[in-house]
């Protein structure tokens, strides 16, 4: 295949450039000492310069015509990347003024990861001068990214052993990917694009980071990006795509995941570009819920919520899609039902629905006895990670599932706390919240919020220590607004207050009129214990006054 400018050409010069398309190398050499003076001599001829894409095994499988500065190399759909460190293919090109590689050159070589990057310069009369060579190295810790061999004058090139070099070369990259994917653990590079204030944008990758160390992926790198415009195509720039698919090499990156949600054509030319899995933040945290949904109806809410998420994606999938199988991004519907078509999605979208109804059913019937019972129902509500759990645990001396995790609580824990008196409430242990819930995520919450809609009193916990607990608050307030249910009491609850000295505690519990608390610490509790007390038994001929 002849590709690039090849107008002007005369057709004995077509015809010469077919002949090289033709040509095969021995497998154990670079370039033969023919096929070198071929191409160092129609170069000098046309002026231009010509380059030759070979397999690993010999073939050429494609001829490019550039002008005199450089040659541009065609996509290379026929030799996709997949887990393999290199793609299995080398270039070999002309230089018209016997210079070595050109920083381009070396740019090609780690974008496109190919075998190999050489040069054969034109010298007099159109004969091959110097050769110049440079390969991908394996991960060091100086994060080298090629070697660049010594030039050397072309009929000393060395005649054998080219194939033995790159499999031993390929095998030595591969070994801590291959290592780490098989051991379950994804290498990932975080992308932050927007616009947003700094300090916003710096809280919001930190969140990112947190909700991939919980979903088990090794973070190996974070780029940030504030262009003055968004890139509908890609998001981010064509230059800092490079600069990214070069630290994904470095690094040993298996994955991008991006700090916003992706549409459907800039997943697929992400992952074309990139050659990486690429998911964005909704995806990952729908990966962390199908982790750790435990009860059917949070499963259920689960894998609805992600085909539905998945469904647009569905459409025209590649390669980019089919590296989501499995894997983070991949769990719950999982690899079988990621590959069929959209009617048998939406099939099964219809099934979980119908399936949902029967749950919800249940749940109605269990709080109308609950309501029916007369007791008060108390739900702690707060950011993800605020202390949800431990704080239910200290309450009620029950050992529900407690890590220092974001989304650590996905299904409903309810447990009963009894007062003096003989009085008794139930205290319900809900999912954490996180700023800029997306649709589909805040679906996936229904089997929660109902549960909320019947409480009498919200806790809403805040972790005091985190350095933007403001806007976490504010990030609560407001989904809360959004489901209907701020007209329900609520009482501002500062916990881990160990984490913070003390005259600061007090400053800000008096500025937000907060109760603070430790959860860890039974002892800092009996002050949110009389406000509990005091929001849902109010003095009134003996009875409980409910909202």
């Amino acid at each position: 295949m002849i590709q690039g400018n090849t107008t002007g050409l005369k057709s004995s010069q077509l015809r010469r450039l077919e002949r090289i398309y033709r040509r095969r190398i021995p497998s154990g050499l670079l370039i033969t000492q023919d096929l070198g003076r071929y191409l160092t001599a129609l170069s000098a001829e046309i002026g231009r310069q010509i380059g030759i894409i070979v397999a690993r095994e010999g073939s050429v499988e494609s001829v490019i015509v550039g002008d005199e500065r450089e040659i541009v190399i065609p996509a290379l759909d026929d030799y996709p990347l997949g887990r393999r460190p290199l793609r299995g293919v080398r270039c070999i090109h002309t230089h018209l003024k016997d210079e070595p590689l050109s920083q381009d050159d070396l740019t090609d070589l780690a974008l496109l990861r190919l075998d190999m990057m050489s040069a054969i310069g034109v010298g007099e009369g159109g004969l091959p001068a110097h050769i110049y060579s440079a390969h991908l190295v394996p991960l060091n810790p100086e994060g080298k990214l090629y070697h660049m061999e010594q030039p050397c004058w072309f009929h000393s090139l060395k005649e054998e052993g080219l194939g033995e070099f790159l499999s031993a070369l390929e095998e030595e990259m591969g070994r801590l990917i291959l290592r780490d994917v098989e051991e379950g653990e994804e290498r990932a590079i975080l992308v932050s694009v927007g616009t947003c204030p700094r300090e916003v944008q710096a809280d919001s990758v930190s969140e990112l980071r947190a909700l991939a160390e919980t979903s088990g992926v090794n973070v190996v790198d974070v780029v940030l990006q504030r262009p003055k415009r968004i890139n509908p195509k890609y998001l981010v720039g064509e230059g800092k795509i490079k600069e990214i698919v070069i630290k994904g090499l470095q690094k040993g990156a298996t994955m991008l995941i991006f700090d916003r949600e992706l549409s459907p054509t800039q997943v697929r030319e992400l992952g074309r570009i990139t050659e990486l899995k690429v998911i964005d933040r909704t995806q990952l945290i729908l990966d962390i819920f199908a982790r750790r949904a435990l009860s059917r109806d949070g499963k259920v809410q689960v894998e609805l919520a992600q085909l539905r998420y998945l469904l647009p994606k569905l459409t025209g999938k590649g390669t980019a899609l089919s590296r989501l199988a499995g894997g983070i991004g991949g769990r719950g519907p999982g690899e079988t039902k990621l590959e069929i078509d959209r009617r048998r999605v939406l099939k099964r979208i219809a099934h979980l629905e119908r399936e949902l109804e029967g749950l919800k059913k249940g749940r109605l019937q269990r709080r109308k006895r609950r309501v029916r019972a007369g007791i008060p129902i108390v739900s702690i509500v707060g950011y993800t990670n605020a202390g949800k759990s431990t704080l239910l645990n200290a309450l009620t001396h029950s050992s529900t599932l407690v890590e220092d995790k974001l989304f650590a609580t996905l299904d409903t824990a309810t447990r009963r706390l009894r007062f003096p008196e003989e009085r008794e409430c139930l205290i319900t242990d809900t999912v954490g919240f996180i700023q800029d819930l997306p649709a589909e995520l805040k679906k996936a919450f229904r089997a929660t919020l109902e549960e909320m809609e019947d409480a009498d009193l919200l806790i809403h916990l805040v972790d005091t220590s985190h350095p933007r607990f403001q806007n976490h608050i504010e990030a609560v307030e407001r989904i809360l607004e959004e489901i209907g249910l701020l007209s329900i009491p609520r009482l501002l609850v500062f916990n881990k207050i160990d984490l913070v000295e003390p005259p600061i505690v007090e400053n800000l519990s008096k500025r937000y009129r907060a109760i603070p608390i430790s959860a860890r610490d039974k002892n800092t509790l009996k002050r949110l214990l009389e406000g509990i007390e005091e929001r849902l038994w109010k003095e009134d001929h003996g009875a409980m006054a409910i909202r």
